[in-house]
């Protein structure tokens, strides 16, 4: 016998998704690098875009780059700023060693 609790859930569910799709709505996920995911929370936290309006907006705004021949500028800029972060936990890495708060790894 089929448990009605799971039977009604999985229902609206599928309500739920035919209605999205009605909407025009495409659900789109993945997996996201620890970098991405620190670069979602402080869009979450500065503009209080839900998922779903994190998700849109970055692909109109990787669209209207694209559209406006600046995918090669967007791309540079990203890779700049890995890099700027990479340094800056790098430096405090240091500082903290030197300050004796985190213990020593051998170099390889």
């Amino acid at each position: 016998m089929k448990n009605p609790k799971k039977s009604a859930n999985a229902e609206k569910q599928r309500r739920f998704r035919e209605k999205q799709k009605a909407l025009g709505k495409k659900l789109i996920r993945g997996y996201v690098t620890p970098l991405a995911m620190d670069n979602y929370k402080e869009i979450v936290a500065k503009t209080g875009w839900t998922d779903s309006d994190v998700l849109s907006n970055s692909l109109r705004i990787t669209y209207a780059a694209y559209k406006n021949g600046q995918i090669r500028l967007l791309n540079q800029w990203l890779t700049d700023q890995d890099q700027q972060k990479k340094a800056l936990l790098i430096k405090k890495a240091k500082e903290l060693k030197e300050q004796g708060k985190v213990p020593a790894k051998d170099d390889e």
